[in-house]
C-alpha cells in the first residue's frame, strides 16, 4: 500500500532523514521505533506532506504523492493521527468527526462503524472536544482520521499520556482495522510508538530508526529474538 523509496529531508542545514525507505502493507501493522529525536515524527509528517522532502519517492497504491499537498494525500487515502491529537477543542465530538470528511462530498455520511469502534464517542456526541479526557480525545482523533475511510492510517504516539484501560481499547481497534478494516476494507497501519510492549504486541513488521536512518527492520515475530527492545532503549 505504502512504498517509500530513499527519501531525504532537511531542516535548514540539518540532514534529518537520510535515505529512508520503507513499506507498509494492507492488512498489516508496521511499527516505527527509535529513541527520541531520531526523525520518526519528521518521517510521518513527510509522508503526510506537512514537511517537504528534498528527494526520493512516496507512493500510495502506486500513486506518486511525493510532491502532493496534505489535502491531496488525505483525498488519496491517507489518514493521519498527529502526536498530541490536535482535536478542535471548541467543536463538539460530532463536528470534530465531520472535519474528517473535509475531502469528501458534502453529503457523505460518517461511517456508522466509528461509534462501534469507540462507543464512548456516542455518549459524548454533543460535548466539546476540550471537555473530553486525554484518552477520549485520542479515540476522537483516531475516529476523525477514519471518517474518510483511508487505505493507510498513520499514528504518531497513540498511547502517549493515555490510561492503561484505553490503551488496551486502542490496541484492539488498531488490530481490527488491519485485520477487518472499515466495511471490509483492510487497512495498512503505520504507527510510531514509544511504549515498547504495546508496539511489539501489535507489530506485524517493525522498523528501527537512528540518526535519520532505518538501521533495522523485519517481521514483528522476530523482535524478541533480535532484542529490539535493547536497541531502542534509552
Amino acid at each position: 500500500m505504502l512504498d517509500v523509496n530513499h527519501i531525504q529531508q532537511f531542516y535548514g542545514g540539518s540532514h534529518i532523514l537520510r535515505g529512508v525507505s520503507l513499506q507498509a502493507s494492507q492488512g498489516r501493522v508496521t511499527v516505527l521505533l527509535g529513541r527520541n529525536g531520531v526523525g520518526k515524527t519528521t518521517l510521518l509528517k513527510s509522508l503526510m506532506g506537512l514537511v517537504p522532502i528534498r528527494s526520493g519517492h512516496i507512493k500510495l497504491a502506486g500513486q506518486d504523492l511525493s510532491q502532493a499537498k496534505p489535502y491531496e494525500r488525505a483525498k488519496a487515502g491517507i489518514g493521519y493521527v498527529p502526536q498530541g491529537r490536535e482535536i478542535f477543542s471548541r467543536l463538539t465530538v460530532e463536528d470534530n468527526l465531520r472535519m474528517g470528511l473535509a475531502t469528501q462530498p458534502g453529503s457523505t455520511p460518517l461511517p456508522p462503524e466509528l461509534l462501534e469502534l469507540f462507543p464512548v464517542l456516542k455518549q459524548m456526541w454533543h460535548r466539546r472536544g476540550g471537555d473530553l479526557s486525554g484518552g477520549q480525545q485520542q479515540q476522537l482523533a483516531i475516529a476523525r482520521a477514519l471518517a474518510a475511510k483511508p487505505r493507510l492510517l498513520i499514528l504518531d504516539e497513540p498511547t502517549e499520556g493515555i490510561q492503561p484501560s484505553i490503551i488496551k481499547d486502542i490496541g484492539r481497534v488498531i488490530r481490527q482495522l488491519a485485520d477487518v478494516g472499515l466495511q471490509g476494507q483492510r487497512m495498512a497501519i503505520l504507527m510510531c510508538e514509544q511504549y515498547y510492549d504495546f508496539a511489539e504486541e501489535l507489530a506485524d513488521d517493525y522498523l528501527v530508526m537512528e540518526r535519520g536512518e532505518v538501521i533495522a527492520h523485519g517481521p514483528g515475530s522476530e523482535m524478541k529474538a533480535k532484542n529490539i527492545r535493547q536497541l531502542v532503549s534509552i
